[in-house]
């Protein structure tokens, strides 16, 4: 499989994306300690976290070498950028502050997935979580569908995505097993203004696309993308402009100690 992530197309949509970064680190009581950031990406937002928790020293962790190589160009003390899969990295030590934006969605099994990264936080530390929670929305049920259709079914050996983000509620409850003493757990709407309904392709492009974009040559990715667009075409009709209401899911939890 491919690396799909584009930085230049991720980052088209760069301030309605900052957002919830900026909302999640307004959660970090924490100053000063050592700061894991996971799915990182170009990193830009790593250094940002690092200087706002003036933290002692940083390490961003992403998977995407075309992410990673952005962040090698910058230069910031104390931080370090290390390319790794978040489901199978070890780290050596624990952190005083585990941050995640906009990553562990991508990934399967929340409850273990919680309790591997939950581990990872020093006693008094605190873990900070965003991800997006839009899989009722038309952008996503429109990509799941044009996805189950021929020829992008077979190119893909069936593969079908499969959403393993949980209820705010259930996360509440995950970090209560995990012995987090203080925890807010909220959804939170985010209304972006776009500039029509085609603003939204570009918007998944970014992100919920690359996923099928991985998997298909590119001749037959383009077709999908264009076979995309009418679809959500159908379902949500030409706007302009487009309001795109994008739920997110925010958590913060501290450890004992």
């Amino acid at each position: 499989m491919t690396d799909a992530w584009d930085p230049q197309q991720y980052e088209r949509f760069r301030g309605e994306r900052e957002q919830p970064f900026w909302d999640l680190a307004t959660l970090v009581r924490r100053r000063g300690g050592r700061v894991a950031d996971l799915g990182c990406g170009t990193g830009r937002l790593t250094v940002e976290l690092h200087r706002a928790l003036q933290a002692r020293d940083t390490i961003g962790i992403d998977c995407s070498p075309a992410m990673l190589e952005r962040a090698t160009g910058l230069h910031a003390q104390d931080v370090r950028f290390e390319r790794a899969d978040i489901s199978t990295w070890t780290p050596g030590t624990a952190f005083d502050v585990v941050f995640s934006n906009a990553a562990l969605q991508w990934l399967p099994d929340h409850d273990a997935l919680l309790t591997r990264i939950g581990a990872w936080v020093a006693p008094g530390g605190e873990l900070a979580v965003q991800m997006p929670a839009n899989f009722d929305h038309p952008s996503h049920i429109a990509a799941a569908e044009v996805a189950g259709e021929e020829p992008f079914a077979a190119a893909m050996g069936g593969y079908v995505r499969e959403v393993s983000v949980l209820s705010p509620e259930r996360y509440a409850e995950l970090l209560h097993a995990l012995g987090f003493v203080e925890q807010h757990v909220r959804m939170q709407v985010y209304a972006h203004v776009l500039d029509s309904t085609d603003s939204v392709v570009e918007w998944v492009r970014g992100t919920l696309l690359t996923d099928y974009e991985a998997r298909m040559p590119a001749g037959l990715y383009a077709e999908f993308v264009r076979r995309y667009g009418e679809r959500l075409r159908d379902m949500v009709g030409e706007q302009r402009p487009y309001l795109y209401p994008f739920k997110r899911i925010l958590m913060w939890g501290r450890a004992p100690g």
